[in-house]
């Protein structure tokens, strides 16, 4: 696919500014960059969903990024969220908290699928 010059700018701006904010640029940028056509709309969406209006304040939303990213195992973008929950003024406890609700999740989610196969397997009916 031919790159259009004017989104190879604009992706070349996103990820300048990305990597003035983190001090890095994260493998998922760095891979989506190379198609500006999907990297713009992505990068745009982010930043939308983290830092946009709405009802929820800034420092919840990194909370529920934090959250997500420790129930998918996500270490990278977890020190990320820390980071910014804290400039957004999240507590350590905050943080700890946020945690423990994503790995909860994660934990539940994995025991709803082991443990109808093991009802499966041993003949207890479920409703």
């Amino acid at each position: 696919m031919k790159e259009d010059p004017k989104q190879r700018e604009v992706a070349d701006r996103i990820l300048a500014a990305i990597e003035r904010e983190y001090g890095f640029v994260p493998v998922v940028n760095q891979v989506l960059s190379t198609r500006p056509d999907i990297f713009i709309p992505a990068a745009n969406l982010s930043k939308a969903v983290l830092e946009g209006e709405g009802d929820l304040d800034r420092k919840t939303r990194y909370l529920c990024a934090i959250s997500a990213a420790a129930s998918n195992g996500g270490e990278y973008c977890i020190n990320v969220q820390i980071k910014h929950a804290i400039e957004a003024g999240a507590t350590r406890d905050e943080v700890l908290e946020a945690m423990m609700i994503g790995s909860y999740m994660s934990m539940t989610r994995s025991q709803s699928y082991a443990f109808r196969k093991f009802a499966e397997n041993f003949d207890i009916e479920l409703e």
